[in-house]
């Protein structure tokens, strides 16, 4: 993968277990490939499903960090007592391809960790361009505790993965939880939406985990206290000694509170080279539009922010965050806005929006100056 965009033609997973004891590697699971003393990454999606006997699926990989270069391939197989054999059947779909992009052939062999759900795996490729050898990991998420609790008790539900998210809904607006341990009261049967951080991409699956609930914890009752027996009334008062009605004063008109300032835009699609402050073509679109929106409304200011992933030195991520900023301005100068009506400023790595390493966390955001 020097050089190329890599395709595994087929897949060889050996397991530590014999296979009648083996568990099932059908599933979705989500990793990366990657090279040594290399900075670039891939993520992977691979999908199983079927029995041993005739396994098939999905593999999906896109480059880090330019995630419209994207391939899709038909997989099948068989498992035999100690490994899996999957083989290219054909190319489902590409993006992003060119007269020079190419997606490597060869073999990866795994080893997997049943606690962990884990598979750990070594590629050779064919020697074609460049190809020749890939290093992978991925993860899939597995429901490890009990499947059933106890409606009304404290339980603690145990998943495997990495970097786990829990939602409540299907579409990953609620957030409930991260990590591998989730302790909780349950009344009824409830699905979770588990994601993984770890190299998301634009196929990362979501894993519904659906908990049964069984019989219903119980309170004793007790007797409410006998209610304390009211005073006596007070005795009338005569009308001389009532007081006097003090003057109403006048209504207070409310005060609506101050507008909320707007929060930070992440913009769409303006990439970067990796470690570099060099706009791709690809940031074209979001930054001219960007660049309309200003010259349609001259008094609009606007502070550009840029932003870093957790890979390297702190120090040269500042300034790389800070050359990122002003690359966007001199951009949209160049677009016909007026340099006094932007601001520059660099947050190297100390904001990231997701765990490292994640491509989006590279962003550049517009935020509206008073």
């Amino acid at each position: 993968m020097k050089s190329g965009f890599l395709y595994t033609a087929s897949l060889l997973l050996l397991a530590e277990a014999a296979h009648a004891q083996a568990p099932s590697l059908a599933g979705a699971w989500q990793g990366v490939e990657t090279l040594a003393d290399d900075p670039r990454y891939w993520p992977v999606v691979l999908r199983l499903q079927g029995t041993d006997n005739n396994l098939f699926g999905v593999l999906y990989q896109e480059v880090g960090g330019q995630d419209y270069i994207t391939v899709n391939f038909q997989m099948k197989g068989t498992r035999t007592a100690n490994s899996l054999q999957l083989t290219h059947v054909r190319k489902l779909s590409e993006t992003g391809q060119t007269p020079n992009s190419y997606w490597c052939a060869g073999a990866i062999t795994f080893t997997y960790d049943a606690a962990q759900e884990k598979l750990t795996g070594h590629a050779t490729y064919r020697p074609v361009h460049d190809c020749d050898t890939g290093d992978f990991t991925f993860y899939r998420v597995k429901l490890k505790s009990a499947a059933t609790v106890t409606a009304g008790a404290l339980s603690t539900l145990r998943v495997s993965g990495r970097d786990v998210r829990w939602f409540a809904d299907a579409e990953l607006k609620q957030p409930v939880n991260t990590g591998n341990t989730y302790r909780t009261k349950l009344t009824k049967a409830t699905t979770f939406y588990l994601t993984q951080g770890y190299y998301p991409s634009a196929e990362s699956p979501v894993v519904p985990i659906t908990i049964q609930v069984v019989g219903a914890t119980k309170t004793r009752r007790s007797a409410p206290p006998a209610a304390p027996a009211p005073p006596p009334p007070p005795p009338p008062a005569s009308v001389d000694s009532l007081p006097a009605a003090a003057p109403s004063a006048p209504p207070v008109a409310a005060v609506p509170p101050a507008p909320a300032a707007p929060a930070p835009v992440v913009l769409p699609k303006v990439l970067f080279k990796l470690g570099k402050a060099e706009l791709l073509p690809e940031s074209s679109p979001a930054l001219d539009k960007l660049a309309a929106d200003l010259r349609a409304n001259p008094a609009l200011r606007l502070r550009v922010a840029g932003h870093t992933d957790r890979i390297g030195e702190p120090g040269k991520n500042q300034v790389l965050s800070e050359q990122r900023a002003t690359a966007v301005k001199a951009y949209l100068v160049k677009a016909g806005v007026a340099a006094a009506r932007l601001e520059t400023i660099g947050y190297g790595d100390s904001r990231p929006l997701y765990p490292s390493p994640d491509v989006r966390n590279r962003r550049v955001e517009v935020e509206q100056l008073p």
